[in-house]
Parts: C-alpha cells; structure tokens; sequence
C-alpha cells in the first residue's frame, strides 16, 4: 500500500495553501491598518466582514489605496500574524511527505510588487512555514496541486468547479460556503487524511 502522501502511481502529493486567511490572520491586520489610514477607532471597524471589506464604508476603488499603504508604509505582508497551528501542521504534513506549495495572489496591485514579494518571503521564512514552491497567480487550479485549501469565496468555488478537492478555511468571508470546511489547522489535517480516494489521486512531480 502507497503512503498517504505518495499516489497510487508513486508521485508525491501536492497542498496548494493560500496565504492571506489561511496562514496569515490578514483580516485582523488589515483592520488595525484601516484603523489608522480612516482615523478610526478600531472598535468601529466590525470583525464580522465580507470578502470586500464593504463593512468599514470602503467605497468602490478605495481598496487599492489603503492596500498600497499598508504593505508600502506599514510593512503588511511582514507584520501579519500567523495564524495558530498553520506552521506546526504544514511542517507535520512536510515531514510525512507532501509537498507544500504555496500560492497567493498578493500581485493583484501594479508597481510594488518586489516589496510584496520580499515581504511574503521574509514572513514565510521568519515564521519557519515549510514550502517548496512559492506560487504569485491569480488562477490558482494552474498550479497543478491535488488538495487546496483556501478562503476566498470565489476561488473556492472556481477550484471546486474545476474538479479540485477544495478546504475551504472558514472565516466571516465565506460562512456561505459549504464544506468540506475547517476552521482551525488541525481541522485541515483531518479532512486531509480523511479525503476519499487521496491515495488514488495522480499528482504532478517537481520540476
């Protein structure tokens, strides 16, 4: 019998995971960040957001300013908190044989990507997450993975859509998500190891 991160075909098994929602609590910084940029408390600034951020009077297009902001003048992408359990499961699952690739789509905002790039790598790097692969797309089923786990609504359903076994990471962004789901990182161990027919998925070796 194949190991659990081994296909049926011998091919190591690849965990494409999202960075901002997954392992990084972007949610929280983000919100001390717009605290500051709107001259807000904090406390005025619900927790319980959807994807756009709607909830702090965002208007249309203002995003891509406090964006810009926070990971020019605020270091975003160096000073988010990881979030618990994210790096002693990956390492667990590292050990045990897949391969952890992560895949982000931090570059969505032109002329400073060099600055998100190296903060991600930094972050990565400072918080001991185990990887092999570091994916900066927005069509993350490009990536060949055979598990995802991610939190955007609209890349969950795009992923499931196109066959991908997709863990949806539960916050307040995607409650209308159905599962399978997680909300903490040994959640995502479990429905890993316990996904159907895993060990029978081909998956694609390193280049």
């Amino acid at each position: 019998m194949s190991s659990p991160s081994v296909s049926q075909a011998g091919k190591q098994l690849v965990i494409g995971v999202d960075l901002d929602g997954v392992c990084a609590d972007f949610y929280s910084r983000i919100r001390e960040i717009a605290a500051e940029w709107f001259e807000r408390p904090i406390e005025d600034l619900s927790q319980d957001v959807s994807y756009a951020l709607g909830e702090w009077g965002l208007e249309p297009g203002e995003y891509d300013s406090l964006h810009r902001f926070a990971v020019t003048e605020r270091d975003l992408f160096r000073t988010v908190p990881m979030i618990p359990g994210a790096r002693r499961v990956l390492r667990k699952l590292s050990n045990e044989g897949y391969r952890i690739r992560i895949i982000t789509h931090r570059l969505f905002i032109r002329y400073f990507h060099e600055l998100a790039v190296s903060q991600t790598i930094h972050w990565l790097d400072h918080h001991g997450i185990p990887y092999w692969d570091l994916c900066f797309m927005k069509e993350k089923s490009q990536v060949g993975a055979d598990i995802y786990v991610e939190d955007s609504p609209d890349n969950v359903a795009s992923l499931r859509a196109s066959g991908n076994f997709t863990i949806c990471f539960g916050n307040t962004t995607n409650k209308h998500i159905e599962g399978p789901r997680a909300t903490t990182w040994d959640e995502v161990y479990d429905r890993i190891k316990t996904r159907p027919g895993h060990e029978a998925q081909m998956t694609f070796d390193s280049i």
